[in-house]
């Protein structure tokens, strides 16, 4: 078999890597260890599955690759799934990890002084201009997202935006730097995504793998 005809199993870098990797051991899926080491420079991994290879890419990345069929199968955010609205990807399993959830927050000072229910414009600062854009709109508000891809925190304290929508988990990140979680727009878990054109082109290999996760995430 050549590395064209395996599946490609795309898996987000970062915390959710962690929690994803021990659930495809139970499965039976377990990367070479070229993928754990630090110094590799590879991108593609062969695994314990003959016919599947896995890729580590960016979190946002995942969906992308997912959607135009350079991977057959991924792991993703929910967040991811609805900042980007990809018709080619089918989502069908819930994983049940990567627990957070998008928020709005804002600095402790303002949160006091101001009314919302009185909005008709903000400025945000998020890497979800999509989201916000799409939640403001739903209350009447227009939202004027800037976009930026990391350290989301700075921006209301360096002058940049009066709010900002991003990934909370604990909120220690938000109080450390002034800020305080006022809304909740969505609550975040990762699925296993898969491209929907390979599901039916390649239906006998890729379905045995979402009821195998299926197992494995009812279990723990």
């Amino acid at each position: 078999m050549t590395s064209n005809d395996k599946l490609v199993l795309a898996l987000p870098n970062g915390r959710i890597l962690s929690e994803v990797l021990p659930m495809l051991a139970r499965a039976g899926i377990a990367p070479e260890p070229a993928f754990s080491d630090p110094a590799a420079r590879q991108l593609r991994f062969a695994t314990s599955v003959p016919g599947l290879d896995v890729v580590r890419t960016r979190a946002f990345d995942v969906a992308t690759y997912v959607a135009f069929g350079a991977a057959h199968v991924g792991v993703a955010g929910n967040d991811v799934l609805m900042e980007f609205d990809y018709d080619e990807i089918y989502a069908p399993l819930d994983l049940g990890i990567g627990r957070c959830r998008v928020s709005v927050a804002a600095p402790v000072e303002a949160v006091a002084g101001e009314d919302p229910s009185r909005w008709s414009h903000v400025v945000v600062a998020t890497k979800y201009p999509s989201i916000t854009r799409r939640y403001f709109a739903a209350r009447g508000i227009q939202a004027e997202c800037i976009k930026l891809s990391g350290a989301i925190e700075l921006a209301p304290a360096l002058g940049l935006c009066s709010r900002i929508v991003d990934l909370v988990s604990t909120g220690a990140t938000l109080k450390a730097n002034g800020l305080v979680e006022v809304e909740r727009i969505a609550e975040i878990t990762s699925r296993l995504v898969v491209n929907r054109a390979a599901l039916k082109t390649r239906h006998a290999e890729i379905a045995p793998w979402i009821d195998r996760l299926a197992e494995v995430a009812r279990a723990a």
